[in-house]
């Protein structure tokens, strides 16, 4: 039997899609230098990341495999999940009956670390 997941997988690529069109807007285009003396040794560089397997200047448009994003939905549950059941016992050990952000604040840099 398979579990649903609480998040759904085009909501989590149109997420990723936004984050990757913000990050390359913010990277924007590559800085011209007006130094002959690098205009002439940035081909070479160039060339040489590309042989290693490095980024290369063409513009490629970034995909998920479907499998990532049923993955990424399933950390995601798995994250909240574990987040507000922390944060239940903390909120329990002070004898409320509601998760405040307090709670959340002191749970959250072990949660960080453990995830």
């Amino acid at each position: 039997m398979e579990s649903k997941s609480h998040f759904e997988p085009d909501v989590v690529y149109e997420t990723f899609k936004q984050v990757w069109a913000r990050s390359s807007e913010e990277r924007g285009p590559k800085e011209e230098t007006d130094d002959a003396a690098m205009a002439e040794a940035e081909p070479v560089v160039e060339v040489i990341a590309n042989a290693a397997g490095g980024p290369s200047k063409k513009p490629r448009s970034t995909t998920a495999n479907a499998n990532a994003l049923k993955l990424t939905c399933e950390v995601l549950k798995l994250f909240l999940t574990e987040t507000v059941q922390r944060a239940a016992m903390v909120a329990e050990a002070e004898g409320s009956t509601q998760i405040e952000g307090s709670h959340l604040e002191r749970i959250l840099p072990q949660l960080l670390l453990d995830f």
